[in-house]
């Protein structure tokens, strides 16, 4: 099955280094659009991506760098979109090239603040991109794993199971393997919640619960995300399959996880901006509290664990009330 065109990568974090890896191993070049020139002028001259995963080298001859977003879309007939989603309205702004026209594929874990709205949403409603034209890449899958070649899985979700299986073929490897899914909704609420119950379990851990307790949490927490996807988007889907629940325990568990050790350091007793500050990378799961908690007035879903976070991060309550209130809720 044919690669669908010329592929741009539109980011450059972790992620977008690592899924950038994946795509080269399949295909002979890409375009690559990076924010910062000085970043790019860096990894022309090193090999590597100088601020993410920069033990991974890659053939820069291959590459087609560019910061400037309108001339790699015009460029590019498939576009992989990487970039936090508290930055991609602000990088979107920028363009005067059309998107309807394009195969996009969203690799975004998080959901557009102010909006309110997935990014596959938003892409149809604000740029016209018909649902046939958006695919999404779900988990488990940490960039980090991915860069040392440790066997993961993905799935990937489209309207169309034919593109779908492109877009999986295009990622396929000997230490990637992939699944395909229509559940394009369910996929992309569900990786925008994982990331609120990864800096809960962050909290908890902050706060010294055990791994006991953790488990009663996670438990609670696959339950709560399962009556959000199913009010969302009522379909048949299984909650067990990886790409709901596998990506849930990674991000949860792992000392790979951003939000969890956000979620850590705020259990410890540091404030918001300080954690943020500390951590200088983006934990999606602070914007995702506030945007789901959003949505879910639409749906009035109960949602426990949701509503101490957001009281955590938002209303500065006491971690440790909130928690201790929320352990009475479990079962």
């Amino acid at each position: 099955m044919n690669l669908p065109g010329k592929i741009a990568v539109i980011g450059g974090g972790t992620w977008a280094t690592a899924i950038a890896k994946l795509i080269l191993n399949n295909t002979d070049s890409i375009n690559w659009y990076m924010r910062r020139k000085d970043r790019i002028d860096d990894f022309k001259r090193l090999g590597h991506n100088p601020a993410y995963l920069s033990s991974v080298k890659f053939d820069i001859s291959r590459i087609h760098f560019s910061n400037n977003l309108n001339m790699t879309i015009r460029n590019s007939d498939t576009l992989i979109f990487v970039t936090p989603s508290p930055y991609l309205k602000q990088h979107l702004k920028k363009l005067k090239t059309p998107l309807y026209n394009k195969f996009i594929v969203s690799a975004i874990k998080g959901i557009v603040p102010d909006e309110n709205m997935i990014v596959t949403d938003y892409l149809k409603k604000i740029y016209n991109v018909p649902a046939e034209n958006l695919a999404v890449i779900g988990g488990p899958c940490h960039a980090e794993e991915v860069a040392l070649e440790r066997l993961s899985y993905l799935t990937i979700g489209c309207a169309d199971t034919e593109r779908a299986k492109i877009v999986a073929n295009m990622l396929n490897g000997n230490f990637l393997k992939t699944s395909i899914s229509q559940d394009v909704e369910g996929i992309e609420y569900g990786s925008v919640l994982k990331n609120v119950y990864a800096i809960a379990a962050g909290i908890c851990y902050g706060l010294k619960y055990g791994d006991n307790f953790q488990a009663v949490l996670i438990s609670n927490a696959i339950q709560e995300l399962n009556r959000f996807v199913n009010a969302v988007n009522p379909i048949d889907r299984n909650i067990c399959e990886s790409v709901y629940l596998g990506d849930l325990l990674v991000t949860a568990y792992s000392r790979f996880s951003r939000n969890h050790t956000f979620g850590t350091m705020i259990g410890k007793g540091y404030s918001v901006k300080t954690a943020q500050i500390e951590m200088e990378m983006v934990a999606e799961g602070y914007y995702g509290t506030k945007c789901i908690k959003e949505v879910n007035e639409k749906y009035n879903v109960e949602m426990p664990i949701l509503d101490a976070v957001y009281n955590i991060l938002y209303n500065k309550k006491s971690s440790f009330t909130e928690i201790r209130q929320l352990t009475e809720t479990f079962r």
